[in-house]
């Protein structure tokens, strides 16, 4: 399979028929408005990013999981811009010790289990690599960059190990997803609020940041994404972890009680989620949708695996109708937008992010952004999943 031409886009998605399913409907309207995958992220030239890598990887379940390989074709250009025939990835550099850049493990794990290009193994090898050398708190959690030393953020934990418990499972090396597991849980030990069982963006074991409170080292607000991260991280590596795995039912409750904690923040009215979790209705606080996925698909994908008890679904559902309702819209010629997404969000750094209620709200907010529109895809598929089971 080569890959297609900017003219086969186009052709394809002049016209997106409203009777698919929503899965394939806001594939076909990512190629529509990204005829070239790097193209996904609001840039002007090829980046090795995990946005990207995330739309590529739903597309690639949207292609396997309605057996259209038109999803797949498209989805690995992004591979072939990016890996070079060497099997390096244009543009990254290991030093910097980014958790982020391990994201598109999985989307490669895809691809090659596909084409078995050797240059694709060496880049997964790269990955594995920079996470065998990642720097780690004193208790053994990876910091979330180099420039970002001693803290753990929300966001890492699905940036790094859904990669690093695949390829245990698909290198047979099994002892990792002890190491996968452990993350998790001192994730969960450092961030979590004993009062609203809600978790902390980031935790500074330093405690010299200026976000990091003195005695906890957490930072001051639940953000809705960051616990999106954390909770699709959950029901990506459960994926790989055998039913005997002695860690797997202790992440299973983690998810749960995380879970638990979400839905009491929910909107009642919507069954949608706050940018600032707990601070409904607040001057300038908003109804986010890139967390609103993330929460809906971890529920759904969590109750049809059963990692999560049966009765999410009803949430699941409710939370899903909410996302069509409140976020979803749909042009004439079929092509869909996913609104009210937040584009960014991060603790210190040049300028200063302080982690502070005006800081969150003051991101500026797009349509269509790949952190809104991958989840939307995964969490589309499982409910047409469980749809066709039923």
């Amino acid at each position: 399979e080569t890959g297609l031409s900017i003219e086969d886009i186009k052709a394809v998605t002049v016209k997106i028929d409203q009777d698919l399913d929503w899965s394939e409907r806001m594939a076909l309207s990512i190629m529509k408005r990204a005829p070239e995958a790097w193209m996904n992220d609001f840039q002007d030239s090829p980046k090795w990013t995990y946005t990207i890598g995330l739309v590529m990887n739903s597309l690639c379940r949207v292609a396997e999981e309605k057996d259209k390989s038109l999803y797949f074709q498209y989805a690995r250009g992004y591979a072939d811009t990016m890996i070079l025939a060497d099997g390096s990835i244009r543009g990254y550099d290991i030093t910097s010790f980014n958790i982020d850049n391990i994201a598109p493990g999985p989307y490669l794990l895809s691809v090659y289990e596909k084409t078995k290009e050797p240059r694709l193994e060496t880049a997964i090898q790269t990955l594995k690599q920079q996470l065998s050398w990642q720097p780690q708190t004193t208790d053994g959690g990876y910091w979330h960059k180099l420039r970002y030393p001693w803290q753990m953020w929300l966001d890492g934990l699905f940036m790094g190990e859904p990669f690093q418990a695949e390829y245990a499972h698909k290198f047979d090396q099994l002892e990792l997803l002890d190491h996968v597991a452990e993350q998790f849980i001192l994730a969960e030990k450092h961030t979590r609020d004993p009062q609203t069982g809600l978790l902390y963006h980031g935790y500074d074991e330093s405690r010299l940041q200026q976000w990091a409170h003195p005695e906890t080292g957490c930072s001051p607000h639940f953000w809705g994404r960051a616990v999106g991260w954390y909770c699709m991280g959950l029901v990506e590596v459960l994926d790989h972890f055998p039913k005997d795995h002695e860690k797997r039912a202790e992440l299973e409750a983690i998810l749960d009680r995380t879970l638990q904690a979400v839905l009491k923040v929910q909107d009642p009215e919507t069954k949608t989620w706050w940018q600032v979790l707990n601070l409904p209705g607040k001057a300038g606080n908003y109804l986010e949708s890139t967390a609103s996925c993330m929460f809906t698909y971890a529920m759904i994908k969590g109750v049809n695996k059963g990692y999560l008890d049966e009765k999410y679904r009803p949430r699941a559902k409710e939370s899903y109708e909410g996302l069509l309702k409140t976020f979803i819209k749909v042009d004439d010629d079929g092509e869909v937008h996913l609104t009210k997404c937040c584009a960014v969000a991060g603790l210190g750094g040049r300028p200063y992010r302080d982690g502070s209620y005006e800081y969150y709200i003051g991101e500026p907010i797009r349509d269509n952004d790949p952190k809104g529109i991958g989840p939307f895809m995964l969490a589309s598929l499982e409910f047409e999943r469980s749809e066709k089971a039923q």
